[in-house]
């Protein structure tokens, strides 16, 4: 399981100084999953050379170095703002036991928990089933063994043993997290490039997660030997294979939430070789329209909205955002020596697109990867709507998966008012053939009877289709039975693609101000109409103890009454969603 911090995988530590002074030293400091074998280095490899918890002691009296004293004449100018990396590192300690609660201090063993119970109902027989071979990985919460079975179906041949030992279970949390992970690896086993689940079994000792066996090795190590970074054509390959993934996760409602090339093993050597994707043990359940909260993943590849804690499953695509940007230029968008750095860069920097190779590299590649590293996840591509990106698709012809967000924008859309309706069937309008494919092939998920309509009844029978056993935890089918019982006529294609259009996502094109020019010509031709300022309060949700007349007159022309362009953009998100039905 992943975590937002390091540590050092051999006991003689390197000198932080020395890592960034010299090259060519050997990378001592690896993420938490990884295993403890060497890496030639890369820039975008590196993590942060800072342990992730040194205690002062006598055989190392250096470790923890003093605060130097401020003078006093520098307390009259501002406090640089506090670093974001303190409290999210006592938060991810705190999850898994390393931690008291309001403590002092950061013990690096913990304190466990009185009556934890560690029995998860898991199978019993191990050792009569499987006989253990080498290690292949160790992480902060375990390692991974290679295994052959002595018995069953699957007598001779070799699996992939996580074990977890039940004294790392300090806490509630970490218990959960591994009954969750193995809930999910149950529920989603059978997707082509997600790793499959065979069994789990418990002692006292430990819990074993058998899975299929990967023999391929990490994506990672695949851009080590490539050096640092892939064609665009063989990134395509890749990142088709992450998207298929994490779209059908995503449909299921699951979050990854610790997506990185550590975390995507070959099945086999071959340069073809299918992708998997592997270690749930931070996924979560979430429903389309609630938000998590609790910071986990690594620190390279983490959202900003994990670090501001509210974030869905748009926080798995910008992990895949970073992913791109390492493939195609062989370095991290964003880097710094220590992890506050880090987290500052993700919350504040913007990746750099000027230095060599993207000059060279085509638009669309460019276009891709920085609408999945947009800080505003309303404005990401989704899984789904990535496979349909002109990049991908000029030499992929993939299968696009049903979408979530399709269902969420249809229940906004059918809770809209007339007019809010009509100003989306404008912006409708000005989508280009490309960025209608997308919504043309939602709409044949739908279309169960290929006669141009599909009703919100349709929405429920097409996504049972395509469910398993994780949409219960996650509480999908509620949300969708919530949306198909909603009272509304069939849709065609042109009101469908009104309804499923992100006013968002529209917004974070480069395009965005011609279509929302042309859109409002269109609105402002065929629908708009004088409209009084109590109206447009009704439209946009606002309390009527906010003063309306002060907020929106500019919104509205004092010439006809009619909105402005100001207000048709405002009239274009629409009300809040506390006005939505609830599941």
């Amino acid at each position: 399981m992943g975590l937002c911090y390091a540590k050092p995988t051999t006991k003689d530590r390197t000198k932080p100084e020395e890592i960034f002074e010299n090259p060519q030293t050997p990378n001592d400091y690896q993420f938490e999953s990884r295993p403890t074998t060497p890496k030639q280095f890369f820039p975008f490899y590196l993590p942060s050379p800072f342990p992730a918890s040194v205690k002062s002691s006598p055989s190392n009296p250096n470790s923890t170095p003093k605060r130097p004293t401020t003078p006093l004449h520098l307390l009259k100018k501002a406090f640089p703002p506090p670093s974001p990396a303190k409290h999210i590192k006592a938060l991810l300690r705190r999850r898994h036991g390393s931690v008291k609660p309001n403590g002092s201090s950061i013990p690096e063993d913990g304190v466990e928990e009185l009556g934890l119970d560690k029995n998860f109902g898991f199978l019993k027989n191990f050792f009569s089933k499987y006989e253990f071979g080498e290690e292949v990985g160790r992480g902060h919460f375990g390692y991974t063994c290679v295994a052959k079975a002595k018995k069953g179906d699957m007598k001779g041949e070799e699996a992939a043993v996580k074990v977890i030992p039940k004294t790392k279970m300090t806490t509630a949390i970490a218990i959960e997290d591994v009954r969750r992970e193995v809930r999910i690896l149950r529920s989603l086993t059978g997707a082509a490039n997600l790793v499959q689940f065979h069994d789990a079994y418990e002692d006292d000792v430990n819990v074993y997660i058998v899975m299929e066996l990967c023999k391929g090795g990490e994506l990672l190590d695949r851009i080590l030997s490539r050096g640092g970074k892939y064609s665009e054509e063989d990134a395509k390959a890749v990142l088709v294979q992450i998207l298929s993934v994490v779209a059908f996760c995503h449909l299921q409602g699951v979050v990854h939430r610790d997506l990185k090339p550590e975390n995507f093993l070959f099945a086999s050597k071959d340069d073809d070789s299918t992708l998997k994707a592997i270690d749930f043990g931070l996924s979560d359940f979430v429903k389309p329209d609630e938000r998590l909260n609790d910071i986990v993943g690594s620190a390279y590849y983490v959202a900003p909205e994990v670090l501001t804690r509210s974030y869905g499953t748009e926080a798995d695509m910008w992990s895949i955002g970073v992913i791109s940007y390492i493939l195609l230029c062989g370095s991290r968008p964003f880097w710094a020596r220590t992890e506050s750095g880090i987290f500052r860069a993700v919350l504040k920097a913007e990746p750099s697109f000027e230095e060599a190779p993207w000059p060279s590299l085509s638009a669309e590649a460019r276009d891709f990867v920085k609408r999945l590293l947009n800080k505003d996840y309303r404005k990401r591509m989704t899984a789904s709507q990535a496979l349909c990106h002109p990049w991908i698709r000029e030499s992929h012809q993939v299968k696009i998966p049903l979408d979530i967000i399709i269902y969420k924008l249809i229940r906004a859309y059918v809770c809209s008012s007339s007019l809010r309706k009509s100003a989306l069937r404008a912006l409708a309008k000005t989508l280009t053939t490309t960025q209608q494919l997308y919504m043309q092939e939602q709409f044949k998920l739908l279309e169960p009877n290929k006669n141009g309509y599909i009703s919100l009844q349709n929405l429920k029978t097409a996504l049972v289709e395509s469910s398993t056993e994780a949409m219960k935890d996650s509480r999908v089918i509620d949300f969708v039975n919530v949306v198909s019982s909603l009272q509304y006529r069939k849709l065609d294609f042109d009101e469908f693609a009104a309804a499923a259009v992100s006013v968002y996502q529209m917004e974070g094109l480069e395009t965005w101000e011609h279509h929302a020019r042309t859109a409002f010509d269109i609105f402002d031709q065929d629908s708009n109409r004088p409209i009084m300022i109590e109206e447009l309060a009704s439209e946009l949700g606002l309390s009527p103890s906010v003063p309306v007349h002060v907020v929106l007159k500019d919104l509205i022309r004092h010439s006809d009454g009619k909105l402005s362009f100001r207000g048709f953009l405002k009239l274009l998100h629409g009300v809040s969603s506390r006005n939505f039905p609830k599941a």
